[in-house]
């Protein structure tokens, strides 16, 4: 079985050639030195920017926490109502389940239904 290649040009007997710009997966060196990225661990860094950068990052931090602490109650109640569901199902199917009296019962009818011998 062969592939056929997607075209997304107009004409259908031309094939479409990759993007150079999608094909180039790695990053490049920024001149800027605000965009470069920087460990704080390795870096040798003052105590004011270790402190601006902590400061950044609460800021960062209380911009998301609303969105995470919204879906994490979602998931939690969601997670909940499932729970109680099947444990209620459970229950449900249970009460309904009367295989155990009809068998005890067929049993004592069929020992009334038996002769009574000494043993009995």
């Amino acid at each position: 079985m062969q592939r056929k290649l997607v075209t997304l040009s107009n004409d259908r007997n031309q094939p479409c050639t990759p993007c150079p710009k999608m094909a180039d997966k790695t990053p490049k060196e920024s001149s800027a030195p605000y965009a470069t990225r920087i460990d704080p661990m390795k870096a040798e860094l003052s105590n004011e920017h270790i402190h601006f950068i902590r400061q950044v990052e609460l800021q960062q931090w209380k911009k998301r926490v609303g969105t995470l602490r919204t879906r994490n109650v979602l998931t939690g109640l969601t997670i909940g109502a499932l729970v109680v569901g099947i444990y209620g199902y459970t229950f449900y199917s249970v009460s309904q389940e009367r295989i155990m009296d009809d068998l005890d019962q067929e049993a004592n009818l069929a020992r009334l239904r038996e002769p009574k011998t000494g043993a009995n």
